[in-house]
């Protein structure tokens, strides 16, 4: 979704990285994660997508995605989907590689130590703490401490931040009008916070919750993590 809809996102993450004195690969050969067939059903393509994941980021130090639930798909769903198949050896390499596969927050903070990545954006910032990044990855208070150190940031908390944006992939298309009453209440409250930009680590969240924002026209804008981490203004 980074590479196709958002590649502001996949040069940001880079930006910060590269800042911090690391040295970055991008392998051509890589493709989507599966998530998004293993949420509609499609088990068989998922399991080939994970292999050919494996198989491209094999020989890495460390993956970094600026996406929650890409991540939480290697880690929670890949050892799922070798044993529903049968695939001991996918399920071997999935050992190996899942846990040097992580989120950028998780990387930045919980990996390197690090919360002040050089970063200035001033403006009013409220924080959605997407599912995967919440009750998948775990994430805690890493985004936000991250958030916190921007220069000329003021955070401002979000009311109902652990709920739902309503998105769930598939989910908001399957479910429309389900997903459209959560994504109600979630606006509700980031209009209450008054903050100019909504941030996340998920840009598939940002895209629900933006496109609600649009629909009413509000001027409140969307940002990934990733964007804010790499500006300078």
């Amino acid at each position: 979704m980074n590479e196709t809809l958002y590649p502001d996102v996949g040069i940001a993450t880079v930006q910060v990285l590269e800042r911090l004195g690391h040295e970055v690969e991008f392998p051509e050969a890589q493709t989507c994660c599966g998530q998004l067939h293993l949420n509609s059903g499609y088990q068989d393509a998922a399991k080939d997508l994970a292999r050919r994941f494996v198989k491209v980021f094999a020989d890495t130090d460390v993956v970094v995605a600026p996406s929650a639930s890409c991540v939480a798909t290697v880690r929670e769903f890949y050892p799922y989907l070798a044993e529903q198949f049968g695939d001991k050896e996918l399920g071997e390499q999935v050992e190996l590689l899942a846990p040097r596969v992580l989120e950028l927050t998780e990387f930045l903070v919980g990996h390197l130590g690090v919360t002040d990545v050089g970063a200035s954006f001033p403006h009013c910032v409220t924080y959605h703490p997407t599912c995967h990044s919440l009750r998948g990855l775990q994430l805690g208070d890493a985004p936000s401490s991250l958030l916190r150190a921007v220069k000329g940031l003021e955070l401002v908390e979000l009311s109902g931040a652990n709920e739902c944006c309503g998105f769930g992939g598939t989910f908001a298309v399957k479910n429309a009008e389900t997903s459209s009453a959560i994504l109600e209440t979630k606006l509700e409250n980031v209009l209450a916070t008054g903050a100019a930009v909504v941030c996340a680590v998920d840009r598939s969240c940002l895209t629900q919750i933006g496109g609600g924002l649009s629909r009413m026209g509000s001027d409140i804008g969307t940002a990934h993590i990733a964007e804010i981490l790499a500006a300078t203004e």
